[in-house]
């Protein structure tokens, strides 16, 4: 069956559709934002029916927040829009149901339960992996550009804030205190004696002032290293990068 509009095949089986991808098809006269608020308003619940994740722009702007939503969903706000491409996008959707049913007739639920199981373990290695990457090219980094790993950890620290719903500052502080308990290092001390040395050697008090706990891991190499883990670890736990929804 040739894809009509893209579907995604979530870790634990089931399958989901893009809001965007569904608004684009049905060309609807209306911009997405406010068109997806109307068709929530029919009664489907975030994080039952649909869920929000924030997404970069094609133009490399300011992030947007897109929409996924269930495959039920998708077919009731298909039959919302009473038009033809409705009705065509209906119909696209219960075969991709029947065919995703299909596949699983006749096998036992022991069995069913064996392969939901194995493509969800094979979905977390994929994201792992994708992790690793990251994580990787930002080791990388290091040995190139303190500003560049900087930056780069800064951002990634930005995505974790936005996928748990906090500030900035809360997210880098829990990072912190992850750093201190694996390394067995108290960060306030080393920047208070960093700050100490600084003022030794005549630098100014804002120069001083605007050194920070990252100043304290970029001093030191095993420091660096348990940053980057820890910050990956935090990164697997909100999924920043599980672009698989």
């Amino acid at each position: 069956m040739n894809e009509l509009i893209k579907t995604i095949t979530r870790d634990d089986g089931t399958i989901a559709v893009s809001g965007r991808e569904l608004h684009d098809f049905l060309k609807v006269g209306k911009d997405f934002s406010n068109w997806f608020k109307d068709m929530a308003s029919y009664g489907f619940e975030e994080g039952k029916d649909f869920s929000p994740f924030s997404a970069k722009t094609p133009n490399g702007g300011r992030p947007r927040i897109e929409y996924v939503m269930t495959l039920d969903m998708a077919k009731e706000v298909a039959m919302i829009q009473r038009t033809n491409r409705g009705k065509q996008a209906r119909q696209y959707f219960i075969e991709i149901d029947k065919q995703a049913h299909h596949d699983m007739t006749g096998l036992s639920p022991a069995t069913r339960a064996a392969v939901a199981a194995t493509q969800a373990l094979a979905a977390q290695e994929r994201r792992l992996n994708r992790v690793d990457a990251k994580v990787n090219a930002i080791s990388d980094i290091v040995s190139i550009s303190t500003m560049d790993w900087r930056r780069a950890t800064r951002d990634i620290i930005t995505k974790i804030a936005h996928m748990r719903g906090d500030d900035y500052q809360a997210t880098r502080k829990d990072i912190y205190k992850d750093v201190e308990q694996r390394g067995g290092y108290s960060l306030s001390t080393r920047l208070t004696n960093l700050r100490n040395r600084m003022a030794g050697e005549g630098q100014s008090l804002s120069k001083r002032n605007k050194t920070n706990k990252v100043d304290v891991i970029g001093n030191d190499k095993r420091l660096i290293e348990i940053y980057m883990a820890v910050v990956k670890d935090h990164a697997i736990k909100y999924r920043v990068w599980d672009d698989e929804y």
